[in-house]
C-alpha cells in the first residue's frame, strides 16, 4: 500500500469513517467524481449523502487527498467497478496509534 493510501485511510478514520466501510466509501467517491470531476468538496459531501453516506462529512484536505489518491490509481480504471473488485484492490488496515 502506498503512503498516499495510508494517509487517506488515516484521514477518513479521523473524519468518522469506520475502517471496514472505507473501500465502499472510496468507491462511492470515485463514482461521484467521475460524474463531475469539477465538483467541490461541498458538492462531494452532498453527492455522498445522496448515495447514503449521511453521517460522514469530509473536509477539503481529505477530499483533495482522496482525489489525488484516485488519480494516482487511474480514475478510468475505477469507473463503476463492483464492490468486490474494489475491496480486493484497496486493502484496509487500521493504522496503529502511537503514543
Amino acid at each position: 500500500m502506498k503512503i498516499i493510501d495510508q494517509k487517506l485511510i488515516h484521514k477518513l478514520i479521523e473524519n468518522g469513517v469506520e475502517a471496514s466501510l472505507i473501500p465502499g466509501f472510496i468507491r462511492s467517491l470515485a463514482n461521484a467524481y467521475l460524474i463531475n470531476p469539477d465538483m467541490s468538496h461541498c458538492q462531494a459531501n452532498k453527492r455522498l449523502k445522496f448515495l447514503g453516506w449521511h453521517d460522514i462529512q469530509i473536509d477539503y484536505h481529505t477530499f483533495v487527498l482522496a482525489i489525488d489518491c484516485l488519480e494516482t490509481r487511474g480514475l478510468n480504471q475505477l469507473k463503476y467497478k463492483s464492490a468486490p473488485w474494489y475491496l480486493s484492490s484497496f486493502k484496509v488496515k487500521t493504522p496503529s496509534i502511537t503514543q
